[in-house]
């Protein structure tokens, strides 16, 4: 690992979890589109890829999987199922996002001329075509359907992986301060999220988020951090010992 990476490591695996939250919440919501009606914004999936002059969401994903994990000393496994599963992701993205271009581009017009005064010939011909309109519905929903599957199992992965990220306040401040999307992506695996990175020592979320903030100067973001660790361990020397920092901190201020 160069010295460069290993310094940006912290911000790396933050991006890279803030990364994959923003991504599974927006192509969700296109996925329970086409739940709908059967369709899919062809302009949303084009700004989730992106381009090599202006990359996208799903883009700078794959790209900050690849720094955090061939880079990773230690190499394990659920690092190299993580890179593989983020960059399918995109680019089954990118399928799913042509197969988009075509029906809502493509496909309206060739009803429009399927519906004109065709010649008996020419129908037998335009059915055939017809018949392609349907398979590009049903490579959507396949290719919807195989990144469904990739987004769930890189959710229970992740856990596995950031297990080795514990002592990462950045990670830690991004959990807590977006909280709700956090949730709303891991949703009951949440719970086991926190267990897995920070085993019995939950608070110690709280305590890393205080720490990033008071460091940023957030203290009042802080002390808010500080008191939902008190909340779930009110006696342990790790949360005592951040809460009389934030104290102390407030009273230098304050005077």
């Amino acid at each position: 690992m160069s010295k460069w990476i290993r310094s940006k490591l912290p911000e790396f695996v933050r991006d890279l979890f803030r990364n994959f939250c923003q991504a599974s919440l927006a192509l969700e919501e296109q996925f329970r589109s086409f739940d709908r009606d059967g369709t899919v914004s062809f302009e949303v999936l084009r700004d989730l890829v992106g381009d090599e002059m202006d990359k996208g969401l799903l883009w700078r994903m794959k790209d900050t999987a690849h720094h955090v994990f061939r880079n990773d000393p230690d190499n394990p496994l659920a690092g190299q199922f993580l890179d593989w599963g983020l960059g399918y992701i995109f680019h089954e993205t990118i399928k799913l996002k042509e197969d988009a271009y075509q029906k809502q581009n493509y496909a309206p017009w060739f009803h429009q001329l399927f519906e004109g005064d065709l010649q008996q010939s020419e129908k037998d011909i335009t059915d055939q075509l017809f018949q392609v309109l349907s398979q590009t519905e049903e490579s959507m929903l396949r290719e919807i359907s195989r990144i469904r599957f990739i987004m769930a199992k890189c959710r229970q992965l992740l856990p596995y992986y950031l297990t080795r990220h514990r002592d990462n306040a950045l990670l830690a401040r991004f959990i807590y301060a977006r909280n709700d999307m956090v949730r709303s992506v891991f949703t009951e695996e949440y719970e086991g999220l926190v267990i897995a990175v920070y085993g019995g020592e939950p608070e110690r979320l709280y305590v890393l988020a205080s720490q990033s903030l008071r460091k940023g100067g957030w203290v009042e973001e802080a002390r808010n951090a500080v008191a939902g660790a008190l909340r779930l361990n009110p006696e342990s020397r790790l949360v005592l010992q951040e809460k009389k920092i934030i104290d102390n901190w407030a009273t230098r201020i304050e005077t």
